[in-house]
């Protein structure tokens, strides 16, 4: 008889996304009748295919808080140009104290990055590409100033299209 009062699990859909919980942190309130405990999580959500989004979420329980987290991270989607398994030009990315400088490189280097900026480029499908961590090495930060960096990155096909000019004449 008890059976019939317990909520139904949700059914997991495999969407085909590579989804990566970086943080998981218990954070508290205190009120009148003491504390109250709920865990915020950080997600990084990617196609590995050049999308890529974060999210966070928070709950009283750890799965509904990467549950939340995911659903944020599916929302806040990015693409990223992608060039022969790495990014197409050097970038520095910002986000409050924290700045990530992302450099391409030739294939076989592989992802030299810190913890969340790594789960960053995996998801992303970058194969090939060198990081620094500059400021600060807070994950929440990390990865939003990753994120910054990555969306203003721009392929020469892009930025021929918005001068209205052929590659072979920006080349010059």
């Amino acid at each position: 008889m008890a059976r019939e009062n317990r909520p139904q699990r949700r059914q997991e859909q495999d969407d085909g996304l590579i989804k990566k919980t970086i943080n998981i942190n218990r954070v508290s309130k205190t009120v009148k009748g003491g504390r109250n405990m709920r865990f915020a999580a950080l997600v990084v959500v990617g196609d590995g295919n050049g999308k890529v989004g974060y999210g966070q979420g928070k709950a009283k329980e750890v799965p509904e808080a990467i549950e939340k987290a995911t659903q944020a991270a599916k929302k806040n989607m990015i693409s990223v140009p992608i060039v022969d398994t790495s990014i197409p030009h050097e970038v520095l990315g910002k986000f409050g104290r924290g700045a990530v400088l992302m450099m391409p490189a030739s294939e076989g280097t592989g992802v030299i990055a810190g913890g969340p900026v790594r789960a960053v480029m995996e998801a992303a499908g970058i194969k090939n590409i060198r990081t620094k961590s500059h400021g600060t090495q807070n994950p929440g930060n990390c990865i939003k100033a990753t994120i910054a960096g990555l969306s203003e990155l721009r392929t020469a096909e892009q930025i021929a299209a918005l001068r209205g000019k052929s590659v072979e004449e920006i080349a010059e």
